[in-house]
């Protein structure tokens, strides 16, 4: 049985990816969580006590990650904690570098201390960092974003992702640290956090509030149904070469509107709202957010072809699938909106 490490596990993505390895039924997972706004301990409904362990702590407590790593003896770190919400960044810069730069910029110096030591060494060890297509910038005409295009961030989080990006593959580079960077497009799919747009829209909608939209909303994003995005995970785990870093992404392109006018059709069929009371009549446009990219696109044809894997859930069935599990697990929303709830009952709220 292999041990992972999982940071930010309590997350949208992460826990997707936790809830997929404890059903794979192989895997012993220790989630190294802080426990922010946006991680809720019940994004892993099922937690088998033998193989699956919450350790409440950030990733830069350099001296929590080293007794982590001494006590697993992990076969890979994966790392998801991040600040990630833009909008976020734009407010706070300085909190979404010290999470993003100085978190992974710790964990790869705890690990290459770990690792170096030849008792402890364990060749098919992996550090997976997962990252964002964010990082090169807004992509011109019919232009893809390739593993070796340039970086061009824009926002305060998309800065701070590309130098923890750096500082992975420096960290290769230097001390032979075994690392995966993985750059992924915009995930969607139950349990994320309703600040993001799709989740957001969805549950406005519901409620008969508005939907705000930057701008004109025709940005351009490829949106990834987040358990595809955990499977990439999974087979980089098992053929991802070190070293080296994976674009993934479900070629699935839309503008923010068409996502927003999707999500209107399928709540109307729903809930059975006719033209006079169709969502559609809550969208509101607002003043554009500052450095809002206008459209990424990336290409994938690297890890299609030397790892095997391809987006098996089309924007059409996960969008439907999306909107139906937020209207069935109306006790998750009501606790989720914050993490609040999860927190209390574990005693862990500030």
């Amino acid at each position: 049985m292999k041990t992972y490490i999982v940071t930010g596990g309590c997350g949208f993505i992460g826990s997707c990816f936790i809830r997929g390895l404890i059903n794979a039924g192989d895997v012993r997972v220790v989630n190294l969580d802080k426990l922010t706004y946006a991680g809720n301990p019940d994004n892993i409904p099922d937690r088998p006590e033998d193989r699956y362990e919450l350790v409440r702590g950030c990733v830069t407590d350099g001296q929590l990650v080293r007794r982590t790593l001494e006590r697993v003896q992990p076969d890979a770190l994966i790392h998801f904690a991040a600040e990630s919400h833009v909008d976020r960044s734009i407010d706070g810069p300085l909190t979404c570098d010290h999470a993003n730069v100085t978190g992974t910029v710790t964990l790869l110096e705890q690990t290459r201390q770990w690792y170096r030591a030849a008792s402890r060494r364990n060749d098919d060890f992996r550090f997976v960092h997962i990252s964002t297509d964010e990082v090169y910038g807004s992509m011109g005409g019919d232009e893809q974003a390739t593993e070796f295009s340039p970086y061009r961030p824009s926002s305060p989080y998309a800065a701070s992702k590309a130098s923890a990006d750096m500082w992975v593959r420096a960290y290769h580079e230097t001390y032979g640290l075994p690392t995966i960077i993985a750059n992924a497009t915009n995930n969607y799919g139950p349990f994320q956090f309703p600040e993001k747009l799709i989740p957001l829209m969805l549950l406005n909608a519901i409620e008969s509030k508005p939907l705000p939209i930057y701008g004109d909303g025709k940005q351009v994003r490829d949106w990834l149904f987040v358990e595809d995005h955990c499977d990439a995970i999974v087979d980089l785990l098992a053929r991802g070469r070190a070293g080296q870093k994976y674009n993934v992404g479900a070629g699935d392109c839309k503008t923010n509107l068409e996502v927003v006018h999707t999500i209107c059709q399928i709540i109307d069929e729903r809930l059975g709202r006719g033209d006079a009371d169709s969502s559609l009549r809550l969208i509101r446009f607002v003043d554009d957010r500052p450095g809002h990219d206008r459209r990424y696109a990336i290409d994938t044809q690297k890890i299609q072809s030397e790892i095997g894997w391809s987006p098996r859930v089309s924007f059409a069935d996960g969008i439907r699938r999306t909107v139906d599990w937020f209207l069935e697990n109306k006790e998750w929303v009501r606790g989720g909106k914050s993490g609040d709830c999860a927190r209390k009952r574990l005693g862990t709220l500030d």
